[in-house]
């Protein structure tokens, strides 16, 4: 029998029964997962305070331990590709209005970013090869896959510093920090993955590469789309994953934003702490994202499973939680006056400009 602490993460499942709900009906029906998101859960938050409490030492092993925290991860790809079949079928319902195609489209998006990068995240960190396969296979429903190479061995040692292509900079706007993170890490990924099969003794260009593997599987992936559904379908698809990649791109945006390591020497950084990432601890947030949100104990030590993340009272804190970080990150005016504030507030100096 599920625990009753581990049945809170069973929450973010409500996302794919709204989801179906988006799938099977039209008009403003088909933004149910959106409104959920953006518009319910922002404003629950402002009304809850953040729970900044840890487990203690025993409750912490105790949770560690048990696996139904793990298997809830497990269910994930299983609902995510459910999903993804049900939404590609559901686009050649016949007498669907613009308005309809726009909600699922957005819908579809959400699941890719919620479940199919964010768990992936999760369980890309883990050394299981099952669970890293499964990483795989949900960062495939966003055409995302190169994010398991760059994420664990770019993104991670190069967090804080202006080398870092997925830290945002003091008053870099999110649609600046699109284009740098999403080209700039997609390259990095390359050069990262062709290392590693110099460092092998094999040839760039062989299915050792893992991009090279990645981008035929990708391809692949969409063209079976493609001969099942037809162009129109393969394009709201693609769209759909694009959100997702976008909705991954505004977490890293505010999670990082305006942080830096110091510099002990020349292209030598200080180990990444808790106060080189933004924290949130609001309560929703962290249940619906598995605890992504606990970002800066995720930094400082990434091998530690969601449900054990800690707070640290040294790392700078959110104003609010990450739905209402994300629409606040797309006011760059008022996210600047209010982000700037905070980084004063905890002391930490700015990622300056190449």
């Amino acid at each position: 029998m599920m625990s009753l602490r581990a049945f809170k993460y069973a929450s973010p499942f409500l996302a794919f029964i709204y989801s179906y709900i988006a799938f099977s009906s039209r008009g403003w029906l088909t933004f149910l997962p959106v409104i959920w998101s953006y518009l319910i859960i922002p404003a629950v938050e402002f009304f809850i305070k953040p729970d900044d409490t840890n487990l203690d030492a025993a409750e912490e092993e105790m949770v560690k331990k048990d696996r139904v925290y793990d298997y809830l991860l497990y269910m994930v790809p299983v609902f995510l590709y459910a999903s993804l079949i049900i939404f590609l079928f559901s686009l050649k319902q016949p007498g669907l209005h613009f308005i309809d195609y726009v909600g699922r489209i957005m819908s579809m998006g959400l699941l890719c970013g919620i479940f199919g990068i964010n768990v992936a995240h999760e369980l890309g960190h883990r050394v299981n090869k099952f669970e890293q396969m499964l990483a795989k296979s949900l960062l495939l429903t966003s055409q995302y896959m190169h994010f398991f190479i760059e994420h664990n061995r770019g993104h991670h040692k190069r967090v804080a510093t202006p080398d870092d292509p997925g830290s945002a900079r003091m008053n870099e706007s999110v649609f600046s920090f699109y284009y740098r993170t999403i080209v700039h890490s997609y390259i990095d990924a390359w050069k990262i993955a062709i290392t590693d099969v110099r460092k092998k003794g094999v040839k760039i260009i062989s299915w050792q590469n893992e991009m090279i593997r990645y981008t035929v599987i990708q391809i692949t992936f969409i063209a079976l789309i493609f001969f099942a559904f037809g162009g129109l379908t393969t394009l709201c698809y693609v769209v759909a994953a694009s959100l997702g990649i976008g909705l991954l791109e505004t977490v890293n945006y505010i999670e990082h934003y305006g942080l830096q390591r110091k510099e002990i020497e020349p292209g030598k950084y200080e180990r990444a702490m808790p106060n080189h990432s933004w924290n949130s601890s609001h309560v929703i947030g962290r249940l619906m994202l598995f605890e992504l949100s606990r970002h800066s104990d995720h930094h400082y030590i990434a091998s530690r499973k969601y449900q054990v993340l800690r707070h640290h009272d040294s790392s700078p804190q959110m104003p609010t939680g990450y739905p209402g970080m994300m629409i606040l990150a797309h006011i760059p005016p008022l996210f600047f006056r209010i982000m700037n504030k905070q980084i004063k507030k905890y002391i930490v100096t700015s990622v300056p400009h190449k």
